[in-house]
C-alpha cells in the first residue's frame, strides 16, 4: 500500500537585517586657554607659607620696640615692663617674643626650638636693636643746638642713652649682677613659654619676669656705678658692648650662660614636681 508523503508546508520566516545605524563618532577636543598677561599673575607671597620668616620679622620688630623704649626711657624698669607687656601680646603669637638672645639661647638648650630658628632669631634681634640705635640717634643728631641763653638756664642739648662704663676693679660684680638676673629672667620666661604664645598669662609671666630681674639686677650693679642690660642684643643698641675683653664677657658671655642655667633650673624643677605628683 503507498503512502503518500504529505508535504507539510512550512513557512520559513526569514529575518530582516536590522537597518544598520550609522554610528559617528563625535571627537571631544578641549582647547586650554592660553594666560594672558592680564590672567597669568604670579601668586601673592603669604607668610604663612614662611612661618620661620614670619616669626623673624615678628622678633626684629618687637626687639627693635623693645630697644627703642629702652632708649627713650633711659632704661626705666617700670617703662620696660608695659613695653614688653604690649609686644608680647602683639607678637607673641607669632614668634613666642623671646626678644633677647639669652632666651633664645636657653630655648635652644633645653630644645623647644631647633637650631635653624634659633639663628634666625638672633640674627633678627640684634638687627632690631642695632636698627633702634641707628633711628634713635638719627633723632638725636637733628635736633636743633641749644643757644647760649637757653645754656644759661640749665638747658641742655639732647644725648642718648647709654650704658656707662664698667670702673675698673668693679667688672665681678657687674658680672654677678648680670649674671643672676639672667638666670631670673630666663627661669621666669621658661614658665611663660610654657603657656599659649600670645595669651594674657604669657604676656604677664614674661613681663613681670622681666620687671623683677631688672631691679634685682639693675639695683646690684648701681651700686658699683654700673647698670644690668641682661640683653645681648640690647646691649648694642646701649653702646655697652666693646671689642674689650669685659664688656664682651660681662654683656654677652654671661648673659647666655645665665639664660641657659635659668632653663635647665625650670626644667629640672618642672620633671621633679610632676616625679613626685
Amino acid at each position: 500500500m503507498a503512502t503518500k508523503k504529505t508535504a507539510s508546508s512550512t513557512r520559513k520566516t526569514v529575518k530582516k537585517p536590522a537597518p544598520s545605524v550609522n554610528k559617528t563618532s563625535t571627537k571631544v577636543t578641549t582647547v586650554k586657554a592660553v594666560p594672558t598677561a592680564a590672567t597669568a599673575r604670579a601668586p601673592r607671597f603669604k607668610f604663612s607659607r614662611a612661618p620661620l620668616l614670619a616669626s623673624s620679622v615678628a622678633e626684629f620688630i618687637g626687639t627693635f620696640l623693645l630697644a627703642g623704649v629702652i632708649l627713650v626711657a633711659s632704661g626705666q624698669p617700670l617703662f620696660v615692663l608695659f613695653a614688653v607687656l604690649a609686644i608680647v601680646l602683639t607678637i607673641g603669637g607669632v614668634s613666642g617674643a623671646h626678644l633677647n638672645p639669652v632666651l633664645t639661647l636657653g630655648a635652644l638648650a633645653t630644645r623647644r626650638i631647633t637650631l635653624i630658628r634659633a639663628v634666625c632669631y638672633i640674627i633678627a634681634q640684634v638687627l632690631g636693636a642695632l636698627m633702634a640705635l641707628v633711628i634713635m640717634n638719627a633723632f638725636v643728631n637733628a635736633a636743633p643746638e641749644v643757644s647760649e641763653q637757653a645754656q644759661a638756664f640749665g638747658q641742655t642739648a639732647p644725648t642718648l642713652f647709654s650704658a656707662p662704663e664698667i670702673e675698673g676693679g668693679k667688672e665681678w660684680t657687674v658680672l654677678t649682677a648680670e649674671l643672676l638676673g639672667s638666670v631670673v629672667l630666663a627661669f621666669g620666661v621658661a614658665t611663660a613659654l610654657r603657656n599659649r604664645k600670645g595669651s594674657v598669662a604669657h604676656a604677664f609671666t614674661y613681663a613681670g619676669t622681666v620687671y623683677v630681674a631688672a631691679m634685682i639686677a639693675g639695683t646690684a650693679a648701681n651700686y658699683v656705678g654700673a647698670s644690668a642690660v641682661l640683653n645681648p642684643a640690647v646691649a648694642g643698641s646701649l653702646q655697652a658692648i666693646k671689642f674689650e675683653l669685659w664688656p664682651i664677657l660681662v654683656y654677652v658671655v654671661t648673659p647666655l650662660v645665665g639664660g641657659v642655667l635659668g632653663f635647665a633650673l625650670n626644667d629640672l624643677l618642672r620633671s621633679e614636681s610632676e616625679a613626685t605628683v
